[in-house]
């Protein structure tokens, strides 16, 4: 027993150093690796999930995107009636507390009436979010009874049909863009200060910015949710604005139906004032040189028969004996 307790007591701090030399080794592998990593990955777990968005969708999840972005949008909105019960118990609580202290005169009417209006409000949101969960119930029907039809191949995939109810609403923009005709006839689809214009190369942005390189593109639900809803969001923000075009509606900085005839009327005017100084610069270029034609004559001839001095400042037209006499025949 006694060498056991030798034998400890002089060899006590191996046990510590060689768990800290385990320790330094660790690290330093793992700064190691760390230095192998790849431009922009940070641990080994990023470079996986790299390779594996990079990878393309298969067959069975582009199939079942669509189906699978409702049940999340449909558990979105559940969850955002959950919080909207809950907010309209803790304003009905707010109510309660406002009646109470108000029954003992410790604060104004005022402060009920807030609170009976906060709980109004709670109550309108919660009653938005059960219709929410409403739809969404509907598009997970509507998402599982286009299943079967895109498994045999009579329906497009979901991400296809996305890309493609886009590319519709490109053409018929670029159709204002390039057609002069349309840009004639509705000029407000042409000019960016038109508001609900705007609203719509906003969203168009979103959209674009959203939009997946290509069908076989790796996307989450989350992901194909967010890209269907900018694209809702431009149809509707293009109908709105081609709809007041076509209607002549007159929105707030934008020409009315007139307004080519006055573009082309204010060109006129400044032709017209352009020519005007074009000739006023032509007559005064005349006048300087008449003006030393005349004092050259002068110089040459002599005192007697040296007429009147010129006067001072351009002279126009010029005086009939200075101008030049015409060539001998």
């Amino acid at each position: 027993m006694e060498p056991l307790l030798v034998f400890l007591a002089e060899w006590w701090w191996i046990g510590p150093a060689a768990a800290g030399a385990g320790t330094v080794g660790w690290i330093g592998v793992r700064r190691s690796r760390h230095r192998a990593l790849p431009a922009g990955a940070t641990t080994t777990g990023d470079r996986a999930a790299r390779a594996w968005a990079s990878r393309p969708l298969g067959k069975a999840a582009a199939r079942r995107l669509e189906l699978d972005a409702a049940l999340l949008d449909l558990q979105t909105a559940r969850h955002a009636v959950t919080r909207g019960r809950a907010d309209v118990k803790v304003a009905d609580a707010e109510v309660v507390r406002a009646q109470a202290e108000r029954a003992a005169s410790r604060v104004p009417s005022d402060v009920v009436s807030a609170a009976r209006g906060r709980l109004t409000d709670a109550q309108r949101d919660l009653r938005a979010a059960l219709a929410e969960v409403r739809a969404r119930r509907a598009g997970v029907r509507a998402a599982k009874a286009m299943l079967p039809a895109i498994r045999a191949g009579s329906a497009p995939l979901p991400v296809a049909r996305l890309l493609s109810e886009h590319d519709a609403i490109l053409a018929r923009w670029m159709a204002y863009e390039t057609d002069p005709g349309l840009a004639i006839d509705y000029p407000q689809m042409s000019d960016s200060r038109s508001p609900l214009l705007a609203d719509f190369l906003r969203a168009h942005e979103r959209a674009q910015w959203l939009r997946p390189a290509s069908v076989q593109t790796r996307l989450e639900p989350a992901d194909y949710l967010a890209y269907r809803d900018a694209v809702r969001r431009t149809a509707h923000a293009f109908d709105r604005a081609e709809r007041a075009a076509r209607q002549g509606a007159d929105q707030p900085g934008v020409e009315g139906p007139d307004a080519w005839s006055r573009v082309a009327s204010d060109l006129a005017e400044t032709a017209q004032r352009a020519l005007a100084r074009s000739m006023e610069s032509m007559g005064r270029a005349a006048a300087r040189s008449w003006e030393e034609r005349g004092a050259r004559r002068a110089q040459k001839r002599t005192p007697d028969a040296a007429g009147p001095r010129p006067q001072n400042g351009p002279v126009w037209p010029p005086p009939a004996r200075d101008r030049p006499r015409p060539p001998a025949s």
